[in-house]
């Protein structure tokens, strides 16, 4: 099969479309023929030789790719609830083979059915941001309906999910985003939005349950201005893992009397079912900025790295409908 792999750290060069074996899914795994697959800033972030959270899980050769859609071409012996032919979307297994594949192997619990009324190449763009917004806002910022929730990098991946989410479930949203992105953010759906460069939201908004930092800034000054929106017992959950909180950080949150939290992507099944539902519910949108071929790879890491994405990357692997 075809698959994009790396041999060395390194820029978009790095990424070469080579011949591999299938992958034999394992007693709890499913094999995957791969339709597309979604773009994240983790893949270049691996590609490059990862951050302070990362590099110690990193092995050459690798197949990048971490955002999946596709049809199960084969069921580990101890797999339940799937058959061949399913469409399903999901995580591979991480650090394991990728979906920037023909096919990949992972564990049947990262993965669900996929949503009905998205496209391969649609869904193939949820799984990663999405959970990563979900596992933010609910596992660890402990969000429910009637709440307020400000989010920061509302129009990028992570963001632009967490507004929908939040918004879905009851919540009352402000984003915050450049100025060319805040017609985006309303489109999505956030009750409040501010342009980060030219309104200090730490002056401008105050009594948040929650403050969900979805930036790619690595900032604790720019963290610690942010706590000051937070009511009494109120949460700061980022999902910058790589970047921990300073004394400083520490201690705006005492101060606030607020908690803080660094929040890690959690591939659970059943969130994964409850985005589904959402989606088809029309309650939940995908927004797809660009599709590129297995083979334009380097490019579409190339346009993630600008920082300026608004909605998903995605590489197509095989037609949307091209038969199971």
């Amino acid at each position: 099969m075809k698959a994009i792999r790396i041999h060395a750290f390194g820029g978009p060069e790095v990424l070469q479309l080579e011949e591999v074996a299938l992958p034999v899914p394992a007693a709890d795994e499913i094999l995957v023929k791969v339709y597309a697959s979604g773009v994240n800033p983790v893949d270049w972030v691996v590609r490059e030789g990862g951050n302070d959270a990362l590099r110690a899980y990193l092995t050459l050769p690798m197949t990048l790719g971490w955002d999946a859609a596709g049809v199960v071409a084969a069921v580990g012996s101890a797999v339940a609830g799937f058959q061949i032919g399913d469409a399903v979307y999901g995580e591979p297994n991480f650090p394991g083979d990728g979906s920037y594949a023909e096919y990949c192997a992972a564990k049947a619990s990262q993965f669900a059915l996929k949503p009905q009324s998205l496209r391969f190449s649609e869904a193939a763009g949820v799984p990663l941001a999405g959970l990563t917004a979900w596992t933010a806002l609910f596992e660890h910022g402990r969000l429910q309906a009637g709440q307020r929730v400000l989010i920061q990098g509302a129009s990028g991946g992570v963001g632009g999910f967490a507004v929908q989410f939040a918004k879905a479930k009851g919540a009352y949203v402000i984003g915050t985003a450049s100025a060319g992105s805040l017609a985006h953010l309303r489109q999505l759906g956030a009750d409040e939005v501010y342009d980060y460069r030219s309104q200090p939201v730490e002056d401008l908004v105050r009594d948040m349950d929650l403050v969900l930092e979805a930036s790619p800034l690595r900032d604790n000054a720019a963290r610690a201005k942010a706590v000051r929106t937070l009511k009494a017992g109120g949460i700061f959950v980022s999902v910058n893992v790589d970047f921990p909180f300073d004394e400083a950080m520490h201690a705006a949150l005492a101060r606030q009397q607020a908690t803080g939290a660094l929040s890690n992507n959690q591939p659970r099944q059943e969130w994964l079912r409850a985005m589904a539902d959402l989606i088809d519910a029309g309650q939940v949108k995908v927004f797809i900025s660009n599709v590129f071929p297995l083979a334009q790879v380097a490019e579409a890491h190339r346009e993630s790295q600008t920082w300026h994405v608004q909605g998903k990357l995605v590489l197509q692997i095989r037609p949307d409908d091209e038969p199971a």
